[in-house]
């Protein structure tokens, strides 16, 4: 037995329990930060007035991310993950600060960009010490209890929380969150997680030209997913895509025969692993397209106030938390434990059919139920590809396979982001110009009107000049929004239905024993 697990099975419970203490404010931090900003964005896009920029407030956090994740994954298996987890807990608070103090969309952006950074450091990083800690999987079942407990905490709170603050106080408060969150973790973090330092026999080297290609690659294709809609073919849309392409296979060239690979291919090799790494990328993709565009469409297309979204969208992270800590007591007793992936796919399939067909005039509980069924279903997937990825990996694989298996997951989210974001973009600017004369089209032309009181306010008044009933015409462009961004499901439904094929290749899961 290495000297790490030697450690690991000594630490006495109040050790663990403070440990576990530190890396929950970790996941409180970054599950708040999602949610609030979710449920804040209309109205920081209405006031900052960008709204080309919407989906880059959360692309740009994806992709930071998206890149650091899989690098500081690796650097934590080499070199122990606690000093990168305090680093990422300072940069991540710092960059909320810069988030609340911007003044344009563009500052807004390069601040959440920032932030990703710290994020995907988190991520690759935290969740990698759970298997350090608790090598045996029933007992690290047992303790992430108090994971989900943490997320789904911040789940709770996050969007009322998002939806008060930005309607009573300003939508800068919500990064200002963050800062206590912060100095909460470096506390605990800093003086209870222990720092395990695994030996290697051989001298480590970075594969720093693989990380270079990879971010290439990841920045490209997301331009190209971003641009392509708008531009076509231009002349810029196709150096993106060749960039994307060369950088791909030369980024694949690079790490596909190198021991030090910074994104090990040889795990795509195995079938269960690249199976569940398939998985998660599409529950990312579902799960983004829904809450990154579920305030819109409650407050840009139904009229409700941020804090009315904030509430009706709370059931759903709140579930999140209650179906891990359901599925954490179940999971091990089942023969096929890969069958709660099928009942969370199916729980989240209802969600997104069901977000396709509300309107308005929807009962409330009903839109409720149908975040419930969301919740639940993320619950039971997105525990279970963790424990499932561990229990799969080699040892010396464990932060790179957990640290991919997020940053998958956020690939998922960026290009849902991206993609949701630009067919809505574009149906709804074509639908407005169709139905409305062009001055009436130039006002309304922008969907953050919808969400900015004053300005329906000064477009009504200008409607009414122009002999227009402007209180109808505002109306009509909600439910155009509310058509544009329901027609872009289309794509979450898609990738489920993706998922249940996946799962039927995917073979059956077997629990390590203890000390295997």
């Amino acid at each position: 037995m290495s000297t790490m697990l030697k450690q690991n099975t000594e630490r006495t419970f109040r050790q663990s329990l403070l440990a576990m203490l530190g890396i929950c404010f970790v996941i409180m931090m970054v599950a708040l930060d999602q949610t609030i900003v979710a449920t804040a964005l209309p109205t920081i896009v209405a006031e900052l007035h960008g709204f080309e920029l919407y989906a880059w407030v959360s692309t740009a956090y994806l992709l930071a991310s998206v890149v650091t994740i899989p690098i500081f994954g690796r650097l934590g298996d080499y070199y122990g993950r606690k000093p990168f987890v305090v680093v990422a807990i300072v940069t991540f608070t710092l960059a909320s600060v810069l988030c609340g103090m911007a003044n344009s969309m563009l500052l807004l952006v390069l601040a959440r960009a920032l932030q990703g950074i710290g994020g995907g450091m988190l991520v690759g990083t935290a969740f990698a010490c759970i298997p350090d800690l608790f090598p045996d999987s029933k007992v690290r079942l047992q303790w992430q209890v108090m994971l989900s407990a943490a997320f789904g905490i911040a789940n709770a709170i996050g969007p009322s929380i998002g939806g008060l603050l930005t309607h009573y106080v300003s939508w800068r408060a919500v990064f200002f969150v963050n800062i206590p969150v912060g100095l909460l973790s470096v506390i605990f973090v800093s003086r209870f997680l222990p720092r395990l330092k695994p030996k290697h026999d051989t001298k480590i080297r970075l594969d720093w030209l693989g990380a270079l290609l990879i971010t290439l690659f990841l920045g490209s294709l997301q331009l190209s997913v971003e641009w392509l809609p708008e531009q076509g073919l231009s002349l810029s849309v196709i150096s993106v895509l060749l960039t994307c392409l060369v950088a791909g296979f030369l980024a694949w060239k690079q790490e596909a025969n190198n021991e030090h690979a910074m994104l090990p291919f040889a795990l795509f090799r195995d079938p269960a692993l690249a199976a569940l790494f398939r998985l998660s990328l599409l529950m990312g993709f579902t799960m983004f397209a829904i809450l990154s565009y579920a305030p819109l469409l409650l407050q840009g297309g139904f009229h409700l106030s941020p804090s009315q979204a904030g509430m009706l969208i709370t059931p759903l992270v709140v579930c999140i938390t209650f179906a891990s800590i359901i599925n954490g007591r179940i999971v091990h007793h089942l023969p096929r434990p890969e069958a709660m992936l099928y009942l969370g796919f199916g729980l989240l399939l209802v969600c997104v059919i069901g977000m396709m067909n509300i309107n308005p005039h929807t009962a409330h509980p009903l839109i409720i139920s149908l975040m419930v069924s969301g919740g639940l279903g993320l619950g039971f997937i997105m525990p279970n590809l963790t424990i499932f990825v561990q229990e799969t990996c080699p040892r010396k694989d464990l932060g790179i396979s957990t640290a991919l298996l997020q940053s998958l997951r956020m690939i998922g989210g960026m290009l849902s982001t991206a993609l949701v974001g630009s067919i809505l973009t574009w149906r709804y600017g074509h639908d407005i110009n169709q139905q409305f004369a062009k001055p009436v089209a130039s006002l309304m032309n922008d969907p953050q009107i919808l969400v900015n009181i004053e300005g329906q306010q000064a477009a009504i008044l200008q409607m009414n000049a122009l002999g227009e009933n402007g209180l109808q015409l505002l109306e009509q462009a909600r439910a155009t929004l509310s058509h544009a961004i329901q027609s872009s499901q289309w794509l979450g439904i898609a990738a489920v239905l993706f998922a249940f094929w996946c799962l039927r290749r995917l073979p059956a899961i077997q629990f390590k024993p203890r000390g295997a």
